[in-house]
């Protein structure tokens, strides 16, 4: 099978989705903001808030839940939940994999092997595939989603003594 042959019926389009205008309203505190959506949270308002902070910050997943004093799964659920993107633990086939089980079309030890994935990483990934980013949770935490600062910037405040000006 050569070249032509696998990209048979790819197409490409011009169109881009129309997003709108971002909005984020940072009205009261994150926790406050969260509370509102507390029954689409895998945890306390109080414990998501604290991992999209710690996380914003540059913290991993796993730093974020013990600040938090929750699961790490559960720490990457909140994120998930609250619109972060990234935090799936498998690739596209994998994925797939994942979603022909939960659709029943194979057995989770069968799935869990063709996934190649360790027990907590298939279990978040199921979640995923079985939840979607909550709207309202995603709306709250949009200005905690994403780093204070890129870390070129942050190298260059370390490095900021060592440099002329």
């Amino acid at each position: 099978m050569g070249l032509p042959e696998i990209a048979a019926g790819i197409e490409t389009t011009e169109e881009q989705r129309d997003r709108g205008v971002a909005t984020v309203d940072e009205t009261g505190s994150l926790r406050d903001r969260l509370a509102a959506s507390a029954d689409a949270l895998p945890c306390t308002p109080a414990a998501a808030a604290t991992v999209l902070e710690t996380y914003r910050a540059g913290t991993s997943v796993g730093d974020c839940a013990r600040e938090a004093g929750v699961a790490p799964i559960t720490a990457a659920k909140a994120l998930y939940r609250c619109g972060v993107t990234g935090v799936t633990p498998l690739g596209p086939t994998a994925r797939r994999v994942v979603r022909d089980w939960v659709d029943g079309d194979l057995s989770r030890t069968e799935a869990r092997e063709l996934a190649g994935a360790e027990e907590a990483a298939f279990a978040l990934a199921a979640y995923v595939e079985t939840h979607d980013p909550h709207p309202e949770l995603a709306d709250a935490a949009a200005g905690a989603r994403s780093p204070d600062r890129t870390a070129t910037v942050a190298k260059r405040d370390r490095l900021a003594d060592a440099l002329d000006d």
